[in-house]
């Protein structure tokens, strides 16, 4: 069920230029001053981005979320960029025209000092995971989960938590999109369920488009008992459903420690996890339509969630 109802340069350099042999790969040493303007290198102390995660109980009994494997052109430049987790190779297809961001892509491998290796544009496509590649991906170390106390506490600047749980999604698109929407409306972190849901895949990562590399994730065994933890730190839990009380525009504790609980579209959020929320909210629909798709509810919502607390922050 929907969570809604209705109410009233090209650079001078590029992988064919680079004078490389087809599957030799590259690893200069950086220029100082390399490529990506103000977001440039690791970009520490800024709204988004995450430590190096390697001491959380879930990563050290060795869950991981995937993301090993890393197509676009975007995720992988966020992946160079963020710097939260090893990159072992970047690879290009051998046959790609000029473009800026390649230019930035190939800076970033060189100042980490990772191996980019060009090879034929049918091994590439036969080594690739999802549609539209755009000619490159990175193999990578895969991603550590965060531990679920983690995202329970203040930001380094005081904010309040605010969460996302993701209860069955098991759309690939469908999660990229919806964690693109959380890192761009200042989500502070994502709790998704160990099972029956979709993880980090290379699709999920390209969807993304790079959000995958600065939010915290945590993985967890079950929604239903990681709400009762949400609770007992003071968190606020509201569901998105067609059929929720009041709307998502009406919530009294947008402001306050919260998390948004959203599930796949069609069955919607599971029986356990709908009686664990403190309340259900709907997304007013005007249009003929009555329902929207699980990545542009949560769009709606955790915009509306940011607002309130910009105005709360401001006032």
């Amino acid at each position: 069920m929907s969570p809604a109802k209705k109410g009233p340069k090209s650079g001078p350099r590029s992988p064919k230029s680079s004078g490389r042999g087809k599957g030799q790969p590259r690893n200069e040493r950086a220029r100082s001053g390399g490529k990506g303007g103000p977001k440039g290198g690791r970009r520490d102390g800024q709204r988004g981005t995450t430590p190096m995660r390697d001491g959380d109980s879930a990563a050290a009994k060795g869950a991981t979320l995937g993301g090993d494997q890393i197509e676009g052109r975007h995720a992988v430049r966020e992946l160079l960029l963020a710097g939260t987790r090893r990159t072992r190779e970047v690879v290009l297809a051998g046959d790609l025209d000029p473009a800026p961001i390649l230019d930035e892509i190939i800076d970033l491998a060189d100042e980490a000092k990772v191996k980019i290796t060009e090879i034929g544009r049918a091994k590439f496509e036969s080594m690739t995971r999802t549609e539209g590649s755009q000619g490159v991906m990175a193999l990578a170390a895969p991603l550590r989960p965060t531990n679920l106390d983690t995202l329970l506490t203040p930001g380094f600047d005081g904010s309040k938590p605010f969460l996302l749980l993701l209860d069955g999604i098991t759309d690939p698109g469908n999660l990229g999109a919806v964690l693109r929407t959380a890192e761009c409306a200042g989500v502070s972190g994502v709790v998704l369920p160990r099972h029956r849901a979709a993880h980090i895949t290379p699709t999920v990562a390209k969807a993304a488009a790079g959000a995958v590399e600065h939010l915290p994730m945590a993985l967890v065994a079950g929604l239903p008992a990681a709400m009762k933890s949400l609770r007992a730190a003071g968190v606020w839990t509201v569901g998105l459903d067609a059929g929720g009380d009041r709307s998502i525009h009406d919530l009294p504790v947008a402001d306050e420690p919260v998390a948004l609980v959203l599930g796949a579209e069609g069955p919607g959020l599971s029986r356990l996890v709908r009686e664990r929320c403190d309340t259900i909210a709907s997304i007013p629909l005007i249009g003929v339509l009555d329902s929207l798709n699980v990545s542009a509810a949560a769009a709606v919502a955790c915009f509306e969630v940011a607002r309130r607390r910009a105005e709360s922050a401001s006032a």
